[in-house]
């Protein structure tokens, strides 16, 4: 199940040589990522380009209740959540009567829309991790570069150990991955479902049905979001924690 997409583009010289890129994350902790170059074209061609690959692969693939793709392109947002309709009625005629451009991404967009997945803004350069690594690949190619996208895999485990040193065990390894999935669910705000949230804790789904109030996993709060869903919220550091403690 996708739980996490974003996307981003740039351009050296606007128009100019430009790249794209777009990752999307899954609840197991696996990440693919996507990228692209053309030589001669434009930031907004570039926000376009990168969008549509996510929504083609898309189309097939489970997803989170709550995914939303996200983007730090208004021009995007704007144009397929308010603009494109007018388009349309006008025969691909903006309101002062030039031709749209871009139209063939445009599109493309459209007949690749997917009900209720809308588009999220989110601030450049902010330090949201997702947007910063989409921009890191498109930079990259705008540059001629060829970064390491990745390909489905789970997230790095450790180096190999010095010699004479044991590996981590597979178990801890493997909280390793739960954590840091816990960790963007936190920090997405996404919302869990019963089932969603035993797979995560590693709890009965029978002692988690009996649960109504807020309670603490590890370094999270688990609260109730409405609608029998359920969202982590990262404790203040040095706060009492009890792993699958009571309500309350």
């Amino acid at each position: 199940m996708v739980v996490a997409a974003a996307c981003d583009g740039a351009c050296s010289g606007n128009p100019g040589p430009g790249g794209w890129g777009c990752l999307l994350r899954f609840a197991d902790g696996r990440v693919q990522e996507w990228g692209g170059a053309d030589p001669a074209t434009t930031n907004n061609r570039m926000e376009l380009t990168a969008a549509l690959t996510l929504l083609q692969q898309l189309q097939t693939l489970p997803r989170h209740p709550d995914l939303a793709i996200r983007t730090d392109s208004k021009y995007l947002i704007d144009g397929f959540s308010r603009w494109i309709n007018g388009w349309k009625r006008k025969g691909w005629r903006t309101a002062s009567g030039s031709p749209v451009l871009n139209r063939d991404l445009w599109e493309a967009l459209d007949a690749a829309r997917i009900p209720n997945l809308p588009l999220v803004y989110v601030k450049g350069h902010s330090g949201d991790p997702d947007n910063d690594r989409c921009d890191v690949i498109a930079v990259a190619f705008s540059k001629g570069q060829q970064p390491q996208l990745a390909q489905g895999e789970l997230p790095a485990t450790p180096m190999a150990p010095p010699p004479g040193q044991e590996p981590a065990p597979k178990p801890l390894l493997q909280l390793l991955s739960r954590l840091e999935l816990a960790d963007r669910l936190a920090a997405g705000g996404y919302g869990l479902s019963l089932i969603e949230l035993a797979q995560l804790v590693e709890l009965p789904l029978a002692s988690l049905e009996q649960r109504s109030g807020a309670w603490r996993w590890r370094d999270w709060s688990v609260l109730p979001s409405g609608e029998g869903r359920w969202r982590l919220e990262r404790e203040a550091p040095g706060s009492v924690q009890r792993e699958g403690g009571g309500d309350g």
